[in-house]
Parts: structure tokens; sequence; C-alpha cells
């Protein structure tokens, strides 16, 4: 028996009740359409990439399904993102993480010189001399050689230091033997979209880069409450240390990883973005 068709023939898909849309809390949307057509209708209007969500104008067609029904009406979901009053990015999403890695023993901000925050004397300190010029106390090695001691046992190779050769006075428990330390690390990791393609290749270029303002490719990507300055002794404390890209609708996720150096990044070894 053939089908009897009655009223409106879906020559053109036609929107139906229930369509949703959310935004994220950071300027992302999301939506979702169903529409309906005969088999036969073209579907071009509302499936291709880039068609405009009739719900919110800032949404755009990001991706599809069809399903056929035997009266040879054909129904689509499509899906939307766009961002919020049609600006170009959202906002970061931040997530962070502060933990210990271990770093060598001569690293270690109180080495040499009596560091903020801590008390007593340095661990190895400068001998009789300065920083620019340390003066170890000369003491007896092995095979009638002669090395040079700082504090808490602390052996360099030369009076002025050099190489350090370690902690070797026992009767300093804390220290000997010992060659590293547990010294804190922030990472943030954030998640970003935006609109435009130049962003997505500055941010790409830009790995490997430091900032002092939390600003790379010309957007702030650090949260307010974590500040708006990142130097230290002139150098910056941010560094771009991923970058990750992927097209989304019209839109460009981009996902990033910044690395907080307390001690900063020396600018003869990492540029500044």
């Amino acid at each position: 028996m053939a089908i009897v068709k009655t009223g409106n023939a879906l020559t053109t898909p036609v929107q139906q009740p229930g369509a949703k849309i959310s935004d994220d809390g950071y300027g992302l949307l999301t939506a979702t359409v169903v529409w309906k057509a005969d088999a036969s209708a073209a579907l071009g209007s509302v499936v291709n990439r880039g068609s405009t969500c009739p719900i919110d104008g800032n949404c755009k067609a990001h991706k599809y399904s069809i399903s056929y029904d035997a009266l040879g009406v054909a129904t689509l979901t499509v899906d939307y993102v766009g961002i919020d009053g049609g600006a170009s990015y959202t906002d970061p999403q931040i997530t962070g993480s502060q933990g210990l890695t271990s770093e060598s023993i001569t690293t270690h901000p109180n080495f040499f010189e009596l560091a903020t925050g801590f008390t007593g004397s340095p661990i190895a300190g400068v001998g009789d001399g300065s920083l620019e010029a340390p003066e170890y106390e000369a003491v007896s090695g092995p095979n009638n050689t002669t090395e040079y001691q700082g504090n808490n046992g602390a052996t360099f190779e030369q009076v002025d230091g050099k190489r350090f050769l370690g902690f070797k006075l026992a009767e300093f428990k804390d220290y000997y033997g010992k060659t590293n330390y547990l010294a804190p690390q922030c990472s943030l990791a954030g998640v970003i979209y935006t609109t435009s393609s130049s962003f997505v290749n500055n941010m790409r270029n830009a790995v490997g880069k430091t900032s002092g303002t939390g600003t790379f490719a010309s957007r702030n990507l650090v949260p307010d409450y974590m500040g708006t300055s990142f130097t230290i002794s002139g150098k910056n404390q941010l560094l771009l240390a991923q970058v990750s890209f992927e097209d989304f609708g019209l839109l460009y996720k981009v996902q990033y990883e910044l690395r907080f150096n307390r001690e900063g990044y020396p600018s003869a070894v990492y540029a500044a973005a």
C-alpha cells in the first residue's frame, strides 16, 4: 500500500519542540535542535557545518545525526556550539596542582645565602667570603688531598667552591649523604575556546616562552585570584609548557599547561612571550 501524505510536505526541515541550550559558565554555548523533513528533502540548510542555530545566533552547527522512519520522514538531531554574546574567546577554565619534586640540593634557594622565610644559617654558605667570591675552610681530604668545607659538612673542590662534593660529615645527620631535596612545584592547566585561528598559532609559537603577567598570545590565562604579577629579581615566573588544540565546529579548543617557578626563568635561556 502506498504511503498517503497529507499536511506539510516537509520539503524543507521543520524545527521540532524541545530545543536545548546550555552555557558552561565560562562562555561556551552548546545547543541541540531536532528537525524533521521528508527523506528526499534537501537538508543542507540545517546540517551544513556553520549553519546558524535557530535559538541563539551565536551558535553554529557542529555535527548532526539523521534517522529515517518507515513513513519516509527524516529526523535530524543537530548539535551547535558558540561563544556567549558572540565574543571571540571564552574565559579560561583553570585547574591547578601544587606538589613536590626532587631537585638537586645545590638549587635550594637557601644553599649559599639565607633566603626569605628561612632561619638560622644557609645550608652551605659562602665561608669567609661572599656569594661572588666564596672562601671555604681547607680540610684534609682522601689520599692527602685538600678539600674545602662550608656549613653542615658541605664540601667543595676548591677554596672558592667550584664543584660541590657533597655533605661528608656524619655529625650533621640532617645533611650527611644527602644530594636532593623536595622542592615545591606548581602547574596550571587551562582550556579556552576561540573563533580565532591566529590565537591558536600564536599560542603554539609561545610554547617554551615566559610571562610575568600571566598573558600569552595577548590573552590572560591565569585567574585573577592568583595575582597579576609573576616576576622575581627581574625574571618571569610563568612558562608556557604545552599547548594542544582541536577544531570544534567553527571554534577552536585550546588546552595549555603553565609552570610556575618561584625562582623565575632566566631570560638568556627562556625568551619572553
